[in-house]
């Protein structure tokens, strides 16, 4: 697990008040993003999901505005004194019943972007709710996680009541069919990675579709990946009973290709 860093709330060290009531009320939402040398991939798209985030959960409260685009870099920046690398959280959560929103950068050691083995993972059927949305509701999706883990996988892909292929638990599907990268068009958090790669793969000459899935399409599929901030080409060896046994690899490729064309943005 990467060593948390440093944690600052409205540009000042969170201290025990700040915890235990984020703690108790639960709430809110947040953008994760992994920093190279004082820039981030995709940064304005993170900007955006915490300003949409927060008209959407925060319109209620008193005095609640969606932060700006500065303000949020700048407490970037002050919470990574003078880091050049690291993985950052950004998070909006409640100040109190009536007064307002509060901005949290909690600050860890960077994750490394090198894949692990490809991964085992089962289907579940799991909803989240907002699945658009990047919140603090995560209970669920982390039981789901810890429960493939038990039953000997290393992860777990949700599914819609109707079977449709939705989201892993952190991270979204991609698949491959021999010719054309195929996003699953599902409610599900429509992740940063996946949406600069979808923008990135036409220049690399590798056509992608966005269309429903349901799991029993899986056989007919060559390859599949999970992306998400810390990774965005983790190959899948299986999806249940279903085996990628040497394509995934060729999957990974392709992604991490388009991945290099996505341009670095300064904090």
């Amino acid at each position: 697990m990467a060593r948390m860093l440093n944690v600052e709330i409205n540009g000042r060290p969170a201290n025990v008040e700040d915890v235990h009531r984020m703690a108790t009320w639960n709430y809110g939402h947040f953008t994760s993003m992994q920093v190279r040398d004082g820039a981030v991939r995709g940064l304005d798209l993170h900007l955006r999901r915490l300003a949409d985030a927060s008209r959407e959960l925060f319109a209620d409260l008193l005095g609640a505005q969606a932060p700006g685009d500065e303000l949020v870099r700048g407490l970037v920046r002050q919470a990574l004194g003078g880091r050049p690398d690291a993985s950052v959280r950004v998070s909006v959560v409640p100040a109190g019943p009536t007064g307002g929103t509060d901005l949290v950068v909690s600050v860890s050691d960077p994750v490394p972007d090198v894949p692990r083995p490809a991964l085992r993972v089962r289907t579940a059927v799991y909803e989240r709710d907002l699945p658009h949305l990047k919140h603090a509701a995560t209970m669920g999706l982390t039981h789901q996680a810890l429960s493939a883990r038990r039953a000997g996988f290393e992860d777990v892909l949700f599914l819609g009541r109707d079977g449709s292929v939705r989201e892993g638990s952190v991270w979204n599907a991609a698949f491959w069919d021999g010719e054309r990268v195929i996003w699953p068009a599902a409610p599900a958090l429509p992740g940063i990675t996946m949406h600069l790669l979808r923008a990135a793969l036409p220049a690399t000459g590798v056509p992608s579709t966005t269309r429903h899935l349901a799991a029993t399409d899986l056989p007919s599929l060559r390859a599949a990946a999970a992306t998400n901030s810390h990774c965005p080409a983790q190959p899948l060896a299986s999806v249940d009973h279903v085996t990628f046994p040497n394509l995934s690899a060729e999957l990974a490729e392709i992604l991490t290709t388009a991945w290099s064309r996505v341009p670095w943005e300064a904090l």
